[in-house]
């Protein structure tokens, strides 16, 4: 590994570490489908609370961050590649599931990461 890219990883792990504020609009699991070449975002929906939690709005739990949770989404956005999946989502999709603009970019981020999983063949996880 270069010290290039010794610094970048460690750039990007020092900022993965930011306390976020949550999309009202919902949050999104994004996995590759191989077998189809597709990038898939599922949609759910949730609420934030005061104290900035997201909470499911059926049930009205904390939705946690880590671990499992069985939840159903209310949208698959699905892809061939970042830019087309970012087009339905941001662009054609109203009313928009997305409302803030640093949601956007991460999600942007994101598919890039699935896109290049996908043409690599390498794992993809979701940051």
């Amino acid at each position: 590994m270069t010290l290039l890219t010794t610094n970048l990883i460690a750039i990007d792990s020092e900022l993965s570490n930011r306390d976020i504020e949550l999309d009202p609009h919902g949050y999104f699991i994004i996995y590759v489908d191989r077998a189809d070449g597709l990038i898939c975002a599922k949609h759910y929906t949730n609420v934030i609370n005061d104290r900035g939690l997201a909470v499911d709005p059926e049930t009205g739990k904390v939705i946690p961050a880590k671990g499992k949770v069985t939840r159903t989404n209310t949208t698959l956005y699905v892809g061939r590649t970042a830019k087309e999946l970012c087009v339905k989502i941001i662009e054609q999709t109203a009313p928009s599931p997305v409302s803030m603009l640093d949601h956007a970019a991460y999600l942007g981020r994101e598919f890039v990461r699935a896109e290049m999983a996908l043409l690599s063949g390498a794992e993809y996880i979701q940051d």
